[in-house]
C-alpha cells in the first residue's frame, strides 16, 4: 500500500501539468504566447515564422467554440481570405503549367487562411497588444543592429547584399521600420498631451531612429512613395488644422535637410532616371527597367485571357515563352511581375483582381474606430495597398505575414472595441 501511495505521488506533478493545458485560461494563454513569437521571430527568420504559426495552429483548435467560430468565419474580412485561397486552387484547373508550379502558386495565397482565424482570436484575447509590442521590440532590436552593421559589417547575422542590413533584404526592412515609424506617431502625441514627457520622448527617439535608418542607412524606394500618403493620414485623422501646417512646415524643412545631407538618398531617387534611360534606350536590365518590362508583359498575359485569367502559377511559363529569341531586359524571366495586381490578373483575370480589391476594401473597413488598433491596422492595410504598386507585396513571405498578422490582431482587437468608448488616443477630426 505504501509502495503504491508513493507512485501515486510521484506522477501528481505530471498530472498536475497535465490538468494545467487542459485548462482553458492556459490553453488562451499558450496560443497568445506563440502569436507573440511570431512577431519577433518575423523581422529574422522565415523559417522561426513558419514553425511557430504552425504551433498556434495546432495550440488554437483546443480554445475553438465552433458555432462562434462559424459564426465569425461569415464576416466579410474573414470569408474573403478564404475565398482568395479557393480560388488559387479551382485555378489549378485551367492552367497549363506543369503540376508542380501550379501547387506552387497556392502557396503565397496559403498565408491567407490565417487571417480568419487570426481575428476570432484576438477578437477573445486580452492579450492582443503583446503582440505589437513583440514586434516593435523586435524591429527597434533589428534597427540598432542596423546601424551597427553599417560600419562593423562584421556582425551581420547572415551575408546580405546591402549594407546597413543584418538579415533578410533592404525592402523587408524599409517596411518593418515605416510601420513602426507611423504606429509610433499617435502614441508619441497621446504621451506628449497626457504630459508623460519621459515616455514621449522615448517613442520620439525610436522613430528618430527609423526614420533616420531608411533615410541614410538603406531604403526601398517603394517607402519614399507611401510615407508621404501615411503622413498626411496621420495629420487629418489625428491633427488639428494648426497642427497639420504646423506638421507639413516641418515634414518639408526635414526633406529639405536630408536631401542635402543624405547622400544615399540622393543617389536612390537619381538612379530612378538613368535606369529608365537604359532601359528605353538600350533595353538594359535594371531595377526600374526591369519593372516597366514586367508590366508591360503582363499586360499582354492578361489581355489573352481577361476574365479567369491564364491559371494558378502560370506567369513564370508565361515569361518563359515570351523571353525566347529576347535579349537584355526582354529575355527576363519571372515568377512575380512586381506588381499585386497584375500578379492576380494574370493568372486570375478581373475574378481574381475583384476578390482582391474586395478584400483590402473589407479589411481597411475594419478600421474606421479610433482606438490604436484601428491605427494599427489602417496602417498595415494601406501600407500594403500602396507598396503593392511597385511589388507583389501581399504574396511576397515577410510582407505577406506582416499584413496576415497585423489585419488579423488589429481587427480581432478592433472588432472588440467598435462598441467601447475609451480608445486609447481620441482622433482630431479636421475642421471645415
Amino acid at each position: 500500500m505504501t509502495e503504491h501511495t508513493s507512485r501515486v505521488s510521484s506522477l501528481l506533478p505530471y498530472r498536475a501539468s497535465f490538468g494545467m493545458f487542459r485548462d482553458p485560461a492556459a490553453q488562451m494563454l499558450t496560443v497568445d504566447v506563440l502569436a507573440v513569437l511570431v512577431a519577433l521571430a518575423l523581422p529574422w527568420s522565415t523559417s522561426g515564422v513558419a514553425i511557430f504559426m504552425v504551433l498556434w495552429v495546432l495550440a488554437l483548435i483546443p480554445t475553438l467554440a465552433w458555432s462562434s467560430a462559424l459564426r465569425s468565419l461569415r464576416q466579410p474580412a474573414a470569408m474573403l481570405p478564404l475565398i482568395f485561397f479557393a480560388l488559387a486552387v479551382v485555378g489549378t484547373t485551367w492552367s497549363a503549367s506543369p503540376w508542380p508550379a501550379r501547387l506552387h502558386g497556392i502557396n503565397p495565397v496559403a498565408k491567407l487562411l490565417a487571417i480568419p482565424f487570426l481575428l476570432y482570436h484576438f477578437e477573445r484575447s486580452q492579450r492582443a497588444a503583446w503582440i505589437f509590442v513583440a514586434f516593435l521590440v523586435s524591429c527597434s532590436l533589428l534597427m540598432g543592429l542596423s546601424w551597427l552593421v553599417l560600419f562593423a559589417p562584421e556582425f551581420k547575422v547572415t551575408v546580405t547584399a546591402s549594407p546597413g542590413v543584418p538579415v533578410k533584404n533592404y525592402i523587408d526592412q524599409s517596411q518593418e521600420f515605416a510601420l513602426c515609424f507611423f504606429a509610433l506617431a499617435p502614441v508619441a502625441l497621446s504621451l506628449l498631451n497626457r504630459r508623460r514627457f519621459a515616455l514621449a520622448a522615448a517613442c520620439a527617439a525610436l522613430m528618430l531612429g527609423f526614420f533616420t535608418n531608411m533615410m541614410f542607412v538603406v531604403s526601398a524606394r517603394t517607402a519614399l512613395v507611401y510615407m508621404p500618403i501615411l503622413l498626411v493620414l496621420f495629420g487629418a485623422l489625428h491633427l488639428s488644422r494648426g497642427a497639420m501646417a504646423l506638421l507639413f512646415a516641418g515634414a518639408m524643412a526635414v526633406v529639405v535637410l536630408v536631401w542635402i545631407t543624405s547622400p544615399y538618398l540622393r543617389e536612390r531617387v537619381d538612379a530612378v532616371e538613368l535606369e529608365y534611360q537604359y532601359y528605353h534606350e538600350k533595353n538594359a536590365a535594371s531595377s526600374t527597367g526591369l519593372r516597366l518590362e514586367y508590366w508591360r508583359k503582363s499586360l499582354h498575359f492578361f489581355a489573352d485571357a481577361p476574365l479567369f485569367g491564364n491559371g494558378t502559377g502560370s506567369t513564370k511559363q508565361l515569361f518563359e515563352r515570351d523571353a525566347i529569341g529576347q535579349s537584355g531586359a526582354s529575355a527576363d524571366v519571372i515568377g512575380n511581375p512586381h506588381n499585386q495586381t497584375l500578379n492576380v490578373a494574370v493568372q486570375w483575370g478581373l475574378l481574381g483582381c475583384v476578390v482582391l480589391y474586395a478584400m483590402w476594401f473589407f479589411h481597411f473597413m475594419l478600421f474606421q474606430g479610433t482606438s490604436l488598433s484601428s491605427w494599427i491596422g489602417l496602417l498595415v492595410v494601406l501600407q500594403n495597398i500602396m507598396s503593392s504598386l511597385f511589388n507583389s507585396h501581399l504574396f511576397d513571405f515577410h510582407e505577406g505575414w506582416m499584413y496576415v498578422l497585423g489585419v488579423g490582431v488589429a481587427g480581432g482587437m478592433a472588432m472588440k472595441s467598435a462598441s467601447s468608448d475609451a480608445p486609447l488616443f481620441r482622433r482630431k477630426s479636421v475642421k471645415a
